[in-house]
C-alpha cells in the first residue's frame, strides 16, 4: 500500500516536471535562429584568430628563411615559397569563408 502512494507521488512529480519542461521549451525555428547568430558572433573572431596565426607563420616563416639565406643554403627560394604560401592559403581561407557565410 506505501509502495503504491510513493509510485503515485514519483509519477505525479516527473508529470509537473514535464510540463514545466514543455512551457519553458522554444520553438525549433527560435533555437535554429538563436544558434545561428551565435555562430556569426563567433565567426568574426573566428576570422581574426586566423588573421592572426596568419601573421604568426608569415613571422616564423620570415626567420626561419632569413637564417637559410645568411647560411647559404641552396633550398631558400623553395622555403620561402612554402611558407609563403601557408600565409597566403590562410588568408584566402580565412576571406572566402567570411564571403561564404556571409559574415
Amino acid at each position: 500500500m506505501k509502495s503504491a502512494k510513493v509510485f503515485k507521488t514519483a509519477g505525479l512529480l516527473a508529470a509537473m516536471v514535464l510540463m514545466v519542461t514543455v512551457l519553458y521549451a522554444q520553438s525549433g525555428e527560435a533555437g535554429i535562429t538563436s544558434a545561428t547568430e551565435k555562430v556569426k558572433s563567433y565567426f568574426a573572431v573566428g576570422v581574426n584568430l586566423v588573421y592572426a596565426i596568419g601573421a604568426i607563420v608569415g613571422l616564423v616563416g620570415a626567420v626561419k628563411v632569413y637564417n637559410k639565406w645568411s647560411s647559404g643554403e641552396p633550398d631558400t627560394a623553395k622555403v620561402a615559397s612554402s611558407w609563403f604560401g601557408a600565409c597566403i592559403f590562410l588568408v584566402v581561407v580565412a576571406t572566402v569563408l567570411k564571403g561564404f557565410f556571409g559574415v
